[in-house]
């Protein structure tokens, strides 16, 4: 995850230099239509307006690579984490499991409910130290 901080840093890093390249080139364009015609005038227009969408363009395609990959990175944890539900599952009672749907039922916090199994015992079940009132 700090890599990807360092690697957005480093990506507006560049594209804040390409805009500060765009807008020397622009004024450079600028300055050497001083004498010419309307239609030389809009040319330099419509290059400068091509460098921006290029520029722009470069930056989504990078955002959109860093994207995939949060998703990629996203999809995998999901599904670790069903892995996990579905092993507690099966670890627990049916009297644990009832107990923990009636828990969610009630308050709709199954995470004070359940305490992770112990190596070579069951899953306890503990009361909700949560009021299901009032919140906050």
């Amino acid at each position: 995850m700090r890599d990807r901080g360092l690697e957005g840093a480093a990506a507006r890093a560049r594209d804040n230099m390409a805009l500060k390249l765009f807008f020397w080139e622009l004024e450079e364009h600028l300055k050497s239509s001083s004498g010419i015609g309307v239609v030389a005038i809009d040319n330099k227009i419509e290059q400068a307006m091509d460098l921006v969408k290029s520029h722009l363009m470069y930056a989504v395609r990078e955002e959109v690579e860093v994207l995939k990959e949060q998703i990629k990175e996203l999809i995998e944890r999901n599904t670790q984490l069903e892995q996990e539900n579905n092993l507690l599952k099966n670890l627990a009672s049916p009297e644990q499991m009832a107990q923990f749907q009636a828990q969610v039922q009630t308050d709709g916090s199954p995470s004070s409910a359940v305490q992770p199994p112990v190596p070579g015992g069951n899953a306890q079940v503990l009361p909700s130290t949560q009021n299901s009132g009032t919140s906050a």
